[in-house]
């Protein structure tokens, strides 16, 4: 599977008697239904860990450039009615600031492991905490509560899979709890927030701005107010586009499919 195609359905899986394995690309199985596949005795797979780095090298890109501005300083510099440059154009500074993500797997500790060459102070909500080690080599704190993050954060970066439990997880109430300086940064699904509830916050300098490399749907209506927004940046859901690595992400199904049809353990098997 490629870009959630073709849709595994009953039908098609009742049209396909003899199917092992559906291997499917990148981290995300939210378009998946792991019961009904197990029910026919199909196996499935993906590529969590090809995608790692990209992702995280990606979170980086949007968190600097919405601080920075880069989007908008782009279009003043080759704008042909720009005449000079303002001297009181500014961005936000990334170094030294607080950086708080949601989700502490690969993805997510990269993203600390980077975060901490920018003397980021690092705190991180997940379901499990890591042990001391891990925590002490990027120097994240731990958040029980997602509140606490929320409450104490410069940037906010969104690296969990979608779940019914991560559904729509930053909604209005969570945008509130956020510093009305505070840029919101979305790497992992359109789902994870509320849309509607993001885009009043961003009208209303509920927060400051919103960098986004996933919505709902993909892509938006040409007509959706996000697209206009000055403190927004969207990006087509990119994050772990880059030849090597989308090169490592086909021979990684291609290995789990030819495990699965040899009747050996599938690597990277969603169980």
């Amino acid at each position: 599977m490629w870009y959630h195609k073709p849709v595994i359905d009953e039908e098609l899986l009742r049209s396909l008697p003899n199917l092992k394995i559906v291997s499917s690309s990148g981290v995300g199985i939210d378009h998946l239904d792991l019961k009904l596949l197990s029910r026919f005795g199909v196996k499935v797979s993906n590529t969590p860990f090809a995608v790692s780095t990209d992702t995280a090298d990606f979170g980086m890109a949007l968190m600097l450039a919405s601080a920075r501005r880069l989007v908008e300083g782009y279009q003043m510099a080759v704008s042909p009615d720009t005449e000079y440059f303002p001297g009181n154009w500014l961005g936000v500074k990334v170094s030294g600031a607080t950086l708080g993500i949601v989700g502490m797997g690969t993805i997510g500790y990269k993203v600390a492991q980077r975060a901490k060459a920018f003397e980021m102070k690092i705190l991180y909500h997940n379901r499990n905490q890591r042990n001391k080690e891990e925590e002490s080599a990027v120097g994240a704190v731990y958040c029980k509560k997602i509140d606490d993050l929320l409450q104490q954060s410069d940037f906010v970066m969104l690296a969990v899979n979608l779940t019914p439990q991560t559904h729509k997880l930053i909604g209005k109430r969570e945008l509130e709890l956020m510093k009305p300086t505070a840029t919101l940064v979305n790497i992992s699904r359109g789902l994870v927030v509320d849309q509607d509830a993001l885009m009043e916050a961003l009208q209303n300098k509920v927060i400051r701005a919103a960098a986004l490399d996933v919505t709902y749907p993909e892509p938006l209506p040409r007509d959706h107010p996000l697209l206009k927004m000055k403190n927004v940046i969207i990006t087509p859901h990119i994050g772990s586009a880059t030849e090597d690595t989308r090169r490592i992400m086909m021979q990684d199904m291609a290995e789990s499919i030819e495990a699965a049809l040899a009747g050996l353990p599938v690597p990277n098997e969603v169980v």
